[in-house]
């Protein structure tokens, strides 16, 4: 239910479907009749469906660069991870660079704007008559994507974590033993669990009189796994890297000596 659009109405649809009709003159009679007007791209307002890309573009991407290399090197220096097999190495940057990245965008201060997706960019699928599938076209930032982005950046803003703080939280997202397929796996829930002990001990002394600041932490980091690794590439590094696979780069930095 919550990919369905409620803000446009038939009148919208069908205003819509005369465009298409106008510019695919030379379709068929039979491709007319069987013309499903829910896939015609329309303007829609609703946060769900409002599509979006950043103002200011190249700043911001260039931030965005800088924040990702900053999270590979993390890893890269953590003894622990360096201990594993290449293919849980592999597995668990997969699983956690998009929640690393977040927090880099915390601890950074990172801020953003953004703004709707320029409506002929719609015009033009529909100009240059696009036979790609639903299924195979990217799926781009909405606005309740990015909306959600930002409450949790506020969330961890609000906390003000110290830099201890910030890495032992980074290490319980890297050392997750929920990854599929990891040989290591005991291992690596070993290393979470010291990671969480390592933050509760690094809490208690700096907040003495915060008792549910631990907690809070927590809770905040669960935040992070509504987070789609799709919309961090799509918003901060389509831009950059055009139609190459993001994770290729990363895997590229964190092999690299």
């Amino acid at each position: 239910m919550d990919n369905v659009c409620q803000c446009t109405d038939y009148n919208d649809r069908q205003s819509n479907a005369i465009l298409y009709n106008i510019l695919n003159q030379e379709n068929s009679k039979s491709s007319h009749n069987n013309l499903n007007y829910n896939l015609i791209p329309h303007r829609c307002n609703c946060e769900i469906r409002r599509t979006v890309c950043l103002k200011g573009p190249a700043d911001i991407c260039q931030e965005a660069s800088g924040v990702v290399v900053k999270t590979i090197h993390f890893m890269k220096n953590v003894p622990a991870f360096n201990q594993l097999p290449p293919n849980d190495q592999l597995s668990l940057l997969q699983g956690c660079w998009a929640p690393l990245f977040i927090l880099g965008l915390a601890q950074e201060g990172m801020n953003f704007d953004v703004i709707d997706t320029p409506a002929d960019s719609m015009l033009k699928r529909i100009l240059l008559n696009s036979q790609e599938s639903s299924e195979t076209e990217r799926e781009q930032p909405t606005l309740a994507g990015v909306n959600k982005l930002k409450s949790c950046l506020k969330t961890f803003w609000s906390l003000d974590l110290s830099p201890k703080e910030y890495a032992y939280l980074k290490g319980t997202m890297i050392f997750n033993p929920d990854v599929k397929d990891l040989k290591a796996a005991l291992f690596v829930e070993g290393l979470q669990q010291e990671a969480q002990h390592a933050l509760r001990e690094v809490v208690q002394p700096l907040h003495p009189g915060d008792r549910g600041r631990f907690a809070r932490i927590l809770l905040a980091a669960s935040m992070l796994k509504t987070i789609t690794p799709n919309l961090i590439t799509e918003l901060f590094f389509r831009p950059v890297i055009g139609q190459a696979d993001l994770l290729d780069f990363l895997v590229d930095m964190l092999f690299s000596r």
